[in-house]
């Protein structure tokens, strides 16, 4: 049986988040999951550059914050860096 990464909150919040070819989206502000699972579905961002605001992506509802979804994240560590074609 694989034993599945564990993932802790504090490797997302406060990191940058940029896309495969360097673009500046913003920065991680919270998770969105799903409580049953504990699922990481959505990375809510703050601080959203411009380049972020003209791709006219999906906003939460409560904070106006901007949703990336899980899926489109391809590598973490010092920034997080998303699929640009899986967000759009």
């Amino acid at each position: 049986m694989v034993e599945e990464e564990k993932l802790y909150a504090n490797v997302f919040i406060r990191k940058k988040v940029v896309t495969k070819s360097g673009k500046s989206l913003g920065e991680v502000f919270d998770l969105m999951f799903e409580t049953r699972t504990g699922e990481i579905l959505q990375l809510l961002l703050k601080n959203t550059t411009s380049y972020c605001e003209g791709l006219e992506l999906e906003k939460d509802q409560k904070t106006g914050g901007t949703l990336i979804p899980f899926s489109s994240v391809i590598a973490k560590g010092d920034f997080i860096v998303v699929e640009e074609e899986e967000i759009v």
